[in-house]
């Protein structure tokens, strides 16, 4: 088992930045890939961006790809995602996940973890 916890959403104007937080507990953080994904009122969750074992993989959503950066530390058990330029329509609960493997996947379903989100408020 592995437990997510997600932290550092908030209310931010258009055009701000947030970073999230993603604590991970219970097995060996490096033998998993990471994604981040996000769930407006209304809509179905998306795919936001992912990360191999390292970090050093990494893959975005072409709405995000630019102003948003996933990121680990394998040392500390976290990851994160720096969001820049942040849209309205952006506004969602954002969850953290796990994939029991080391190689990225884009496809919610191939993730065995989840996290139980953070609010992100953006303000026009």
């Amino acid at each position: 088992q592995v437990q997510l916890v997600e932290s550092g959403g908030g209310l931010v104007q258009a055009g701000g930045s947030l970073r999230l937080s993603c604590a991970a507990s219970g097995r060996t953080f490096s033998n998993y890939a990471m994604g981040w994904f996000r769930q407006a009122p209304g809509k179905e969750r998306e795919f936001v961006a992912a990360c191999s074992w390292s970090g050093g993989s990494t893959a975005y959503s072409d709405s995000v790809k630019g102003r948003f950066t996933i990121s680990r530390d394998n040392a500390k058990n976290m990851v994160y995602l720096r969001m820049n330029s942040l849209k309205p329509e952006e506004a969602a609960v954002y969850y953290c996940a796990a994939r029991g493997s080391i190689y990225l996947t884009i496809r919610e379903r191939e993730y065995d973890y989840w996290g139980q989100g953070t609010q992100v408020t953006v303000s026009s």
